[in-house]
């Protein structure tokens, strides 16, 4: 394989095979377990794998199971990109992946007893494979804890349900269960529009706690059939990563048990909200404090200062990752609520980073750029980068946004895929943290979507042109 570079940025401690015994109890404890489906998420974000019969799950723990290295170098469609050098440059050929300890758990929605089990994919027993997403998140976590520290974190997932019987490609909110209409608006946090969906919601929760999730609360949000689903925070980075990827699971195989489809789509209404995946970040020390916490009322401690310091001076480096889409961008409208420029508040929901004005104890950094597009584990790999830049260099925040940011002069970040591409594949400091080979084919399979998209002719422009000249 020519990508050589990153292997050397893995140790022995980034490699932690499961204990097969962990297969042998579950299957003692579920017995009438059929199948095991095994997840392994690719770069955009999508679970690839395979479902095996249940006698073949030991033999995963023990021997791995063989998955194309070209999962890692393909488009949003699951085409290989043949330029990324993972697929018939290397004759297409397999690595191993090993189970994810303790994400072994049955699928609630399934009508027959299967289970799932979460992958990562190794070079060998010893090497992690430098493209996979998971693995580069363990790497940064474990140069936290060097540092002495560890990250506690949780996500916000947004999305929408949609009518999954609806006419063409374009999505429409689905018809209230109640009422019998297709609503056109709704109200922020609206008791009425959660009550309205109350049985598909509750069994999302309840799908989700069997499975181990920490799912919290749910609100409904400022568009027809938007909810957002809080994460309750966790002090293993790795595991709120997982927990946003199976919660999406729950979401979506619930939502067709009612006959509904739902979409994580950055943007799939050109008039509406489009889907948000905010971060929340603090950091404990050895003695589990948190290095966040001020000692007094309106102080900040150095390290919360040096942490805003590297996510705002590396924003447009890492934005890319954030928004990886070419959809993605189309969040950044007027009036819509997300940030569109490297800005910072307390308690100021306009600005990129926010810091809520809970109980000091509680301090943390609310990153809201990310849409529900984009992967967890290379979201959480990037912003934790980017605080370990800033605590290293000691680099000084700007000044704290007091009212609407979008009113300031800031200067904007990239406003299309192609120019954060540009700052992604140019930044030293996400080479260095991510892996100069990882960004090489993040940054390829990107572009290739790029000149795809942009060889198609739409309806718009036959709309414009086809009569015009």
């Amino acid at each position: 394989m020519r990508y050589q570079t990153d292997r050397k940025m893995f140790t022995p401690e980034d490699a932690q095979l499961p204990d097969a015994n962990e297969a042998i109890e579950f299957l003692e404890q579920n017995p009438d377990i059929e199948f095991v489906d095994l997840l392994l998420l690719d770069m955009n974000g999508i679970v690839r794998g395979k479902r095996v019969e249940k006698d073949k799950l030991q033999k995963a723990y023990e021997q791995g199971i063989a998955l194309p290295i070209s999962i890692y170098g393909m488009n949003i469609k699951g085409t290989p990109v043949e330029e990324t050098g993972l697929g018939l440059e290397i004759g297409e050929s397999d690595a191993i992946c090993y189970p994810v300890a303790g994400s072994l758990s049955r699928q609630p929605w399934q009508k027959r007893p299967i289970a799932q089990l979460m992958l990562e994919m190794y070079e060998d027993k010893e090497t992690p494979l430098f493209a996979d997403p998971r693995m580069i998140l363990r790497r940064i976590v474990r140069q936290f804890k060097a540092r002495g520290l560890t990250p506690v974190s949780a996500y916000e997932l947004e999305f929408y349900l949609i009518d999954s019987k609806a006419p063409g490609n374009a999505p429409l909110p689905p018809v209230s269960p109640i009422t019998g209409k297709r609503p056109e608006n709704t109200q922020v946090y609206s008791l009425d529009e959660l009550d309205e969906y109350a049985e598909l919601l509750t069994q999302i929760i309840e799908a989700a706690r069997e499975q181990g999730l920490p799912a919290d609360t749910i609100v409904a949000e400022s568009a027809p059939g938007q909810f957002e689903i809080n994460l309750k925070h966790t002090d293993d980075a790795l595991a709120a990563c997982d927990h946003s990827i199976l919660l999406k699971r729950v979401i979506k195989q619930v939502a067709h048990d009612h006959d509904l489809d739902t979409t994580f789509m950055a943007k799939p209404y050109a008039d509406q909200a489009g889907n948000g995946m905010h971060l929340h970040i603090s950091l404990l020390d050895d003695d589990g404090n948190n290095v966040f916490e001020p000692e007094a009322e309106g102080e900040m401690t150095d390290m919360l200062r040096y942490a805003l310091g590297g996510m705002l001076t590396l924003m447009p480096q890492y934005l890319a990752i954030m928004c990886p889409n070419i959809n993605s961008y189309r969040r950044f409208a007027p009036d819509f609520y997300v940030p569109n420029a490297a800005t910072w508040g307390i308690e100021n929901r306009t600005t990129a980073l926010r810091i809520p004005g809970d109980v000091p104890a509680a301090t943390r950094i609310e990153h809201r750029v990310a849409g529900t597009d984009a992967n967890p584990y290379l979201m959480m790999a990037a912003l934790l980068a980017s605080i370990m830049y800033g605590i290293d260099n000691k680099i000084e925040p700007s000044e704290p946004v007091v009212g609407n940011a979008y009113d300031l002069d800031n200067e904007p970040l990239p406003t299309n895929l192609r120019d954060a591409l540009r700052e992604l594949s140019s930044s030293d400091a996400m080479r260095q943290f991510l892996g100069t080979d990882f960004v090489d084919v993040f940054v390829t399979c990107k572009e290739k979507e790029l000149e795809e998209f942009e060889q198609h002719v739409t309806a718009l422009e036959y709309d414009w042109y086809l009569h015009a000249f």
